[in-house]
């Protein structure tokens, strides 16, 4: 027999989606006039200094420049409609999905290696922070944590870049062989290491909280060893947190994408947004700033269902 979802359920359900479909719905009127406003011409971009007015005012006409923005918006919707997004200035015989679509594979392989990474760093280092709390351990695991959100990608790609592409020679150097697994390790590590502090608190403070209940003394009183005592009965029950930030997470690990692919000159969806941004390209732009925020809010989206469905007192409250 098929289980019926509760009203309460379904009433938790129906309201997140409705709040889901109405920031798609207000990210598609912000990204919309907001690429509207990066400064320089698209027409000047494409034909550069010397080109004519005639020449000038018929590729903007072709490139339904001249309308009023009004008539732009609404073919702009048509455009997120039918799921093109638009048509490239630069190459009009591509869409803007088709040209995404072609890269987005890259973007999410990187940003799972980059949560992959976050994850196996966080973990253990927050388990042993939470176990030796006030300790050595614990302040070098604090430490290393304010230094992951302190320092940008853009400074630390090349830094990792320096170290082990040009003076150790360990790792393939950008542009080298982006086929290889190795090429993978240096951007990986530039966008996972800011998730991983976040992630590294987060594990410390959970397994502090689940160390400090009466079960966990119960088992010390037993002679249940420090290690399956942290792993068996501690980190079990402190995972369910830390899964929600690190879910919610993997969403803006495609936006973290954005200047790194392009300090390694790796292909995605950053990539293709740097070098659309330059060349003014604004259906391109409009289309990959779309895509990443409805991905970050359907990630969120699944989070916030999957947590009401888990744990009743969310979609009480």
């Amino acid at each position: 027999m098929v289980p019926v979802m509760s009203p309460g359920l379904l009433g938790y359900l129906a309201g997140r989606l409705a709040r889901a479909l109405l920031t798609v719905a207000g990210l598609v009127t912000i990204v919309f006039l907001l690429v509207r406003l990066i400064p320089g011409d698209p027409v000047e971009a494409i034909l550069g200094d010397q080109a004519g007015p005639e020449e000038k005012a018929e590729l903007r006409q072709a490139l339904q420049l001249d309308r009023p923005i009004g008539a732009q918006y609404v073919s702009f919707l048509g455009d997120v409609v039918d799921g093109s997004l638009g048509t490239s200035f630069r190459r009009p015989d591509r869409s803007v999905w088709s040209m995404m679509h072609e890269v987005l594979p890259d973007t999410i392989i990187l940003a799972l290696a980059a949560w992959l990474v976050a994850w196996l760093v966080a973990i253990p280092l927050g388990t042993l922070a939470a176990a030796r709390a006030g300790r050595g351990w614990d302040k070098l695991a604090s430490t290393a944590a304010v230094a992951g959100l302190a320092i940008p990608n853009i400074w630390l790609g090349p830094l990792l870049i320096l170290a082990f592409g040009v003076k150790l020679r360990w790792l393939p150097l950008p542009g080298d062989d982006l086929a290889g697994p190795e090429a993978l390790i240096l951007p990986a590590i530039t966008i996972g290491t800011a998730l991983a502090a976040v992630l590294t608190r987060q594990t410390r403070a959970a397994m502090i909280e689940i160390l400090s209940q009466q079960y966990i003394t119960a088992a010390r009183a037993r002679g249940v060893p420090s290690i399956p005592l942290l792993l068996r009965h501690a980190l079990r029950n402190a995972l369910l947190p830390v899964m929600t930030i690190g879910a919610a997470q993997l969403g803006a690990l495609l936006s973290g994408t954005v200047v790194t692919e392009k300090i390694f000159e790796r292909p995605g969806l950053g990539t293709l947004f740097l070098d659309a941004f330059f060349a003014r390209d604004i259906p391109v732009v409009q289309g990959c700033v779309l895509l990443i925020a409805v991905i970050y809010v359907g990630v969120n989206l699944a989070v916030d269902l999957a947590y009401g469905i888990v744990d009743p007192r969310v979609r009480l409250s």
